[in-house]
């Protein structure tokens, strides 16, 4: 019998568990780590960061590894109205600027994201970057596959962190951690030295990434990282931050901010601007906030934020999550929650094997 998204979260509010206690091999309570996250105050829950220059630099959780806090969005470099020329320079310039947190994916752009970084990465000291991608693939023979190809396209012998990509469909975590799913492939690269730390990305609802976490949990897995939305407009509705961020920070799993902007959506709703927006998602406890950058221009937005970043103060968030509450309560900005607009793998389902 499938369980409602209503019943689940009642049930998690029990004795439902998520994710490997760091260093005991004990499961915590979703209702304790949230509890006890939330009576925090926000300043306390950030990871260890330190600043070099313009730039900042957290842990990834558990891993101990310093990102800086800015990550390069994969998907922005390979637009078709971007030249690989162009892109290559943005990446190289982000590097140059303090940039070490890479993201991408093996279908982003067709490969096309994945290639271009590839060739950025030529002339630089691989141990200045952290390397990630994602994977579409649910069996353990595709998954497999795409990872091989990816790192032909980065032309390089190891991924730093590799996820699970756009898990957004309940039966997601029963795919990937089932006989002959994507986690075998994941555990084997990761035994072979092919990648180094493993996480998941999704951006549907927080409830399927509590069942991805639960079923970790049941698999005896402790995720290094989770990505997904983290913006002044999830705040109000459906919101990761609520539900999700407190069992991440409690169990010292590495958190990817993504869709800052919504894509430019959240900008175009005209009630915040993109370094207020950046500043929000940095004062969560967040290890990176990944952003598209397309443009030199963007680039240089996104340095600016992080070398003016002040954690908000209490009163600073209330006044910004009052200017976005009646813009966000129906999703209409977070497309990728309410529609299938971002949802790569639902228009090409054979990527899923």
């Amino acid at each position: 019998m499938e369980i409602s998204r209503r019943s689940f979260l009642k049930k998690s509010s029990g004795s439902l568990v998520f994710g490997v206690a760091a260093g005991q091999g004990v499961l915590r309570p979703i209702a304790a780590a949230a509890a006890q996250a939330a009576s925090e105050p926000v300043g306390q829950k950030r990871p260890i960061e330190t600043r070099s220059g313009d730039m900042l630099y957290r842990t990834l959780g558990r891993t101990g590894e310093k990102i800086s806090i800015i990550g390069l969005g994969g998907y922005h470099i390979g637009k078709p109205q971007l030249s690989e020329a162009d892109s290559i320079k943005i990446v190289r310039s982000a590097i140059d600027r303090g940039i070490t947190f890479l993201d991408n994916c093996w279908d982003y752009n067709d490969g096309k994201s994945e290639i271009r970084m590839g060739k950025a990465l030529r002339e630089i000291d691989r141990q200045k970057v952290f390397l990630m991608t994602k994977i579409d693939g649910r069996t353990k023979e595709e998954a497999a596959r795409q990872l091989d190809e990816s790192l032909k396209r980065l032309q390089t012998d190891h991924i730093d962190l590799l996820q699970h990509h756009e898990v957004i469909r309940p039966e997601d975590p029963d795919r990937i951690f089932s006989e002959g799913g994507a986690q075998e492939a994941m555990l084997e690269a990761r035994k072979a030295g092919k990648i180094r730390y493993i996480g998941f990305t999704g951006h549907k609802d927080p409830f399927i990434h509590l069942r991805m976490l639960d079923m970790a949990a049941k698999n005896k897995f402790h995720f290094d990282a989770v990505q997904m939305p983290l913006n002044v407009m999830d705040a109000h509705f459906r919101s990761f931050e609520d539900q999700v961020l407190p069992v991440l920070v409690k169990n010292d799993i590495g958190v990817e901010a993504m869709k800052t902007f919504g894509d430019d959506y959240i900008l175009r709703s005209k009630v915040v601007q993109p370094i207020e927006a950046l500043h929000y998602s940095m004062t969560l406890p967040t290890s990176v906030v990944i952003t598209g950058i397309d443009s030199l221009q963007v680039l240089d937005q996104a340095i600016e934020a992080a070398r003016t970043f002040k954690p908000m103060t209490k009163e600073e968030i209330a006044a910004l999550l009052g200017r976005t509450k009646e813009a966000a309560q129906k999703g209409q900005y977070e497309l990728y929650k309410i529609s299938q607009y971002f949802d790569g793998t639902a228009k090409h389902p054979q990527w899923l094997g």
